[in-house]
């Protein structure tokens, strides 16, 4: 039988873990250079995947990296670490540092990106999570689990991305979040004229992220 203090501890625990739970979903600032917007990301849908997205937030991971791929009627993406450089080849290509670790937001435990890539697991569980207007959805490469820090910002509905939707591509990708706050300020970004590779001509950075 467990002691009155194991059983105690235990309790406290599972209570700490339902208040995590139950607390409202984190919001997310985002600061470019062309203005600002909030997004709501859903731990109590997402907890792996918005669990790593806010440990690389607080980390400054995103802080000073440019939108590297943007398509006008489509999304924006972001969050690879070479395009803290604008104009880098090998923007789209990085991610977190692998190996690393985070903790998971709803129960405490300790997760380790892979040790190739950084990446984290798909946590294709919610049908009801579309790609849609302002959602935010993490990147890939196609080949299952190589989600890391790169994600984008759908600009119109992409349901065709959605991770249950195979009649209509083998593309898989996860929502986690949505912007709530600023919407004018990503159809913005949206709307900057690009390269051929879809880079913007006129670099936009983020400036900073940070937990509201």
């Amino acid at each position: 039988m467990a002691s009155q203090s194991s059983q105690s501890a235990a309790n406290s625990s599972a209570a700490a873990n339902y208040a995590r739970t139950m607390a409202p979903n984190p919001i997310v600032r985002c600061s470019t250079t062309m203005g600002d917007f909030e997004c709501e990301l859903f731990l109590d849908k997402m907890p792996i995947t918005v669990s790593n997205f806010v440990d690389l937030v607080n980390t400054g991971f995103y802080n000073g990296v440019h939108f590297h791929r943007v398509i006008e009627g489509f999304m924006l993406q972001f969050g690879c670490p070479y395009a803290k450089d604008a104009k880098s080849s090998r923007a789209g290509t990085g991610g977190p540092v692998p190996g690393s670790t985070f903790a998971n937001m709803v129960t405490g435990a300790t997760l380790k990106r892979d040790s190739r890539e950084g990446n984290i697991p798909d946590e294709f569980i919610d049908k009801t999570m579309s790609n849609d207007v302002g959602t935010l959805s993490m990147a890939n490469t196609g080949a299952p689990n190589s989600g890391g820090s790169q994600f984008f910002v759908n600009t119109v509905h992409n349901d065709f991305l959605d991770w249950w939707r195979h009649d209509l591509s083998e593309s898989q990708h996860v929502v986690f979040g949505k912007v709530i706050k600023g919407m004018d300020v990503v159809k913005r970004i949206e709307s900057t004229p690009c390269d051929r590779n879809d880079n913007p001509k006129t670099p936009v950075m983020m400036k900073s992220m940070t937990m509201a």
